[in-house]
């Protein structure tokens, strides 16, 4: 473990954010050190897929993160300041400014603990890396993780988009869920940590998207390895939320258990969604 000890100067900025159908706005201070989160994973899980915040506002927000588009389509990448859209049919686009985001997290990266890996059979191996690095800096923060390698092997999958009225996070992957594989392929993954008491706004542990070096192939990680690389980790002591602004989202009952939905969606393979049904 290296620890970089002269941490970047913390930068604020002034964030508009700016409803799409309603007339708002807010201002905020936002610190490099700070995790900004938009909605809650709970919301996306019981069908909120709309968005009053938009791509364009999430830039202003970090610069590297994961989440997802509005109507559930494609699974989202940002990294150094570019929001990638990895699409169902396997494309990677950069997302246009105006489309909604139902669900996000971003902040601005940077490094402050670096891991070398080695021979990493499968994810259960690299998140145990992970999760032993985290204990001994305080498994109670918050660790953003950009890993840029040849991957020996990298499984990961899209989804196209639903059209309202939205169906619930499960069902809307049910049957449009893309997997694909990836041998001897050179990309950047980038990854959330979310500490055990975040079970009620967000998946506790690691969650991972892939994109390419060629910006061509990317999407949600279910299965990789890798014979060596780097880790980089920003641990991140704070926490932001940003919460839609229209009348769906506020009548939504946030405090319902959605944990098997996440962590079906989250782990999950197509053939293990569809015998579930």
């Amino acid at each position: 473990m290296k620890i970089n000890i002269k941490k970047k100067i913390a930068l604020a900025v002034i964030v508009g954010l700016l409803a799409s159908s309603v007339s708002y706005a807010s201002t905020a201070v936002v610190e490099r050190e700070t995790l900004n989160q938009v909605a809650l994973l709970q919301s996306l899980a019981q069908g909120y897929l709309g968005g009053t915040v938009t791509v364009r506002d999430l830039r202003s927000l970090g610069d590297t993160g994961i989440g997802t588009f509005e109507g559930l389509n494609g699974e989202m990448i940002v990294l150094d300041g570019t929001v990638y859209q990895a699409l169902g049919d396997g494309r990677v686009v950069v997302a246009d400014d105006k489309v909604g985001v139902p669900y996000a997290t971003v902040t601005y990266f940077d490094e402050d603990i670096f891991l070398d890996l080695k021979d990493v059979k499968d994810k259960k191996s690299f998140e145990a890396l992970l999760d032993k690095e985290v204990k001994n800096c305080g498994k109670n923060s918050f660790y953003m993780v950009k890993l840029h390698t040849e991957f020996s092997s990298i499984l990961f999958r899209s989804e196209y988009g639903s059209q309202k009225p939205y169906p619930t996070l499960v069902e809307a992957l049910r049957g449009k869920q893309t997997e694909f594989t990836a041998k001897n392929i050179k990309g950047t993954l980038v990854g959330l940590y979310c500490p055990d008491y975040m079970g009620g706004l967000n998946s506790p542990g690691w969650h991972f998207h892939f994109i390419s070096d060629n910006k061509q192939q990317g999407g949600h990680v279910l299965e990789l390895s890798l014979k060596k690389g780097t880790a980089e980790l920003d641990k991140t002591d704070k926490f932001a939320m940003v919460l839609h602004n229209d009348r769906q989202f506020h009548e939504m009952n946030l405090a319902k258990d959605m944990s098997k939905d996440i962590n079906s969606a989250e782990h999950d393979t197509k053939s293990a969604m569809k015998h579930s049904e």
